[in-house]
């Protein structure tokens, strides 16, 4: 007998439909074949829906057993068509009552014992099986809460083939999970760092607010021990709550990863990524044999701090280059090609030399002038004028750090202002697919940042004096628009203008 049960898989962030398509003829030697381009995974489920079968009461037919997934030529990675295949088998071996499963989807990796394990890639699917018009889907019960937030699809969670036989068969019903809503899962980070714990640097917090509020790249540059480390791991404290479409987009990247724990449903808090400065290329960027995100793609719309920046080698570096200016990585292979969405926000860190004493009034530099040179033109010019907001952290003062805490400003403090500006941005942009002031291209920077004369005049003697190039320019522009949103001003005012330029370092210093 034929049987035909739909499933799903993963390509890139997509979610693509699979047909499981079982044959058990009423002839023919015990075999049991799976085709479609299955991976090592796939061919192993054999084993594993075997044991899962028997175990659950149930009988494999001793015959010869036919699965293929469909399309054929679409390579099939990984153990979430081990549901789909057992009860493929079960209708067609006529264990299981005849029955139109065309408006159902199923997923998920069986245990020996018959029950369901945690599944990687959840939720692309589930979007999946509500664009395409499915109108159930049975996964693991520890996935169950990923899949609630997608609404116009039931969501069964099965902990066992027993109780989906039953359920199929009409004995005993699944109750289907309740939709979740979005905004009441959302939080606040827990704080490791607090602003309200850096004594002194009030104009770095500053420039951080910035960064923040309008989704600037930062590069900070001190003596050792400066406070650069500590400042960027409180930055993710002041950042905007994840709006719904922006949790989703993570959620999926952490989804098809694995990064996503056990009973979570969506990534609540921005993300931070701090990959060591010995990360490869393939993990910073992404890719492999069979290509998946990297550091980047797992920062999207969080924040992605790479200390000692000049100590991570150029090549790897220099592969930024196109992600910070698109907000996308394409990664190109033999097999296909896929895209991971990668719009983070960089904070760099770096000493202004191997001792990094190098201008220091404390301790006096012990580095040769060509150390300092080659130091500093480890990171290329192209890198460097792609960063928004460039800072100078000097060392902290006895009389600073021996100042009392309540007379500093807290991270919530903060993050309450930094969310009032981005929801300024959210609303001037609507419908358009940016979230903040650093995603404008050209045309937008046009349209959204007119300058009055005495704007313009400045940026002509900025351009002349200090070298802008044309992508200076325009992110100079992005920096004050952010400026007089914090400032709630609807025109950029020759203020703004000034100390989004003080940001910016000379030409000569790139």
């Amino acid at each position: 007998m034929l049987s035909k049960v739909f499933s799903g898989t993963t390509l890139g962030l997509s979610g693509i439909p699979i047909e499981v398509e079982v044959d058990v003829p009423s002839q023919g030697f015990p075999s049991f074949n799976i085709v479609g381009l299955p991976d090592k995974a796939v061919e192993e489920a054999k084993e594993r829906i075997r044991s899962a079968i028997k175990n659950s009461g149930a009988d494999l037919p001793p015959k010869r057993i036919t699965v293929n997934l469909a399309p054929a030529d679409l390579p099939k990675e990984g153990p979430s068509f081990d549901l789909p295949m057992a009860v493929g088998i079960l209708l067609a071996s006529e264990q299981l009552p005849k029955q139109d499963l065309s408006q159902a989807l199923f997923l998920g990796e069986l245990s020996l014992d018959g029950s369901l394990r945690h599944t990687n890639g959840v939720l692309p699917i589930v979007m999946l099986a509500r664009e395409k018009g499915f109108k159930e889907v049975f996964l693991p019960s520890v996935n169950a809460q990923e899949a609630a937030v997608v609404r116009g699809v039931r969501i069964y969670p099965v902990q066992s083939i027993v109780e989906l036989i039953r359920h199929l068969a009409g004995v005993s019903k699944i109750t289907s999970v309740e939709h979740l809503s979005l905004q009441e899962l959302f939080e606040l980070p827990t704080l490791e760092f607090d602003f309200a714990e850096v004594q002194g640097q009030e104009h770095i917090k500053r420039a951080l607010e910035i960064a923040a509020s309008g989704g600037h790249n930062v590069f900070m540059k001190g003596t050792p021990g400066s406070g650069k480390t500590m400042l960027a791991r409180a930055f993710p404290g002041i950042l905007p709550r994840l709006t719904e479409d922006e949790a989703l987009d993570v959620t999926k990247i952490y989804s098809i990863t694995g990064n996503l724990q056990s009973g979570q449903s969506v990534v609540r808090s921005r993300p931070f990524r701090s990959p060591h400065h010995t990360t490869s290329r393939i993990g910073l960027i992404g890719g492999g044999s069979k290509p998946m995100p990297g550091e980047i793609s797992l920062a999207h719309r969080g924040v992605l701090f790479l200390d000692e920046f000049p100590e991570f080698p150029r090549h790897v570096l220099e592969a930024l280059r196109q992600p910070m200016e698109d907000g996308v990585v394409t990664i190109s292979r033999a097999a296909g090609t896929v895209s991971y969405p990668a719009s983070f926000t960089l904070v760099a860190a770096s000493n202004p030399c191997p001792c990094g004493y190098y201008g220091s009034d404390v301790k006096p530099c012990k580095c040769l002038p060509g150390q300092v040179s080659r130091y500093e033109k480890r990171i290329s010019g192209p890198i460097l004028d792609r960063i928004d907001i460039h800072l100078e952290v000097p060392s902290v003062r006895p009389e600073k750090l021996l100042g009392h805490q309540a007379s500093c400003e807290s991270s919530k403090d903060i993050q309450t202002r930094v969310q009032e500006t981005r929801d300024v941005q959210l609303k001037r942009f609507g419908d358009l697919k940016i979230k903040s002031n650093a995603e404008m291209n050209t045309r937008q920077v046009r349209e959204f940042c007119p300058l009055s004369l005495e704007c313009e005049a400045l940026m002509r003697q900025a351009v002349s004096q200090m070298n802008l190039s044309a992508r200076s320019f325009y992110r100079v522009i992005k920096v004050s628009r952010t400026v007089a949103d914090i400032a709630s001003t609807k025109e950029i005012l020759l203020a703004h203008l000034k100390e989004a330029l003080m940001y910016r370092p000379r030409q000569d210093d790139l």
